[in-house]
């Protein structure tokens, strides 16, 4: 026989509405990034736009 006999404790009820999860701060260099990222789709997006129109004109 044993000498120690362990008792499963039942993990505590929860009462109520859970608690909202707070959403951390993005960190600056995640931010830069994004930033430099947008700035590039933009040039692109304009320059197939530039020549779209281009392409157009010759025809």
């Amino acid at each position: 026989m044993p000498a120690f006999s362990f008792e499963k404790i039942s993990p505590p009820v929860r009462r109520g509405p859970i608690a909202p999860i707070e959403q951390k701060q993005r960190g600056v260099i995640v931010q830069i990034l994004d930033r430099l990222v947008e700035r590039r789709v933009k040039r692109r997006l304009k320059a197939e736009k530039a020549e779209a129109a281009l392409g157009k004109q010759d025809k």
